[in-house]
């Protein structure tokens, strides 16, 4: 006897429907300047970035600032996890954010993205 379809078609909706990191963006704002290609500020914005996701999720429920160690075009960071979150949580949530704010805010010299429990901003100038 054939078995039903319906358990793996189910499946595969779920699966299919799952929401992208973007999806769960409850807030993305960008700056409307942006750097150019082989601009200083993108390496600068690259450590940034990284190091929020590194460092701002070993210490969830806590504030992280940092900034870029490069002279020639510092770039400014902030991260921040729900204090429930585990720092693995936490390290999800923030790569997912920094995910969502270079895809929605691409070349900006700054920008923000808050999902529902972790946020990421930078800036090219200090804004703390």
């Amino acid at each position: 006897m054939p078995k039903p379809l319906f358990p793996v078609a189910l499946l595969l909706l779920l699966i299919s429907s799952a929401p992208s990191p973007a999806a769960g963006a409850s807030s993305v704002l960008c700056n409307d300047s942006y750097y150019t290609a082989g601009d200083p500020f993108a390496i600068s914005l690259a450590y940034v970035l990284s190091d929020l996701v590194v460092s701002g999720s070993a210490r969830p429920g806590q504030d992280y600032y940092n900034i870029s160690p490069y002279p020639n075009a510092f770039a400014y960071g902030r991260s921040s996890c729900s204090g429930n979150f585990t720092a693995g949580d936490c390290n999800h949530c923030l790569r997912s954010a920094v995910e969502v704010v270079n895809i929605r805010c691409p070349m900006a010299i700054g920008g923000r993205a808050a999902l529902g429990n972790c946020g990421v901003r930078y800036e090219q100038r200090p804004f703390v």
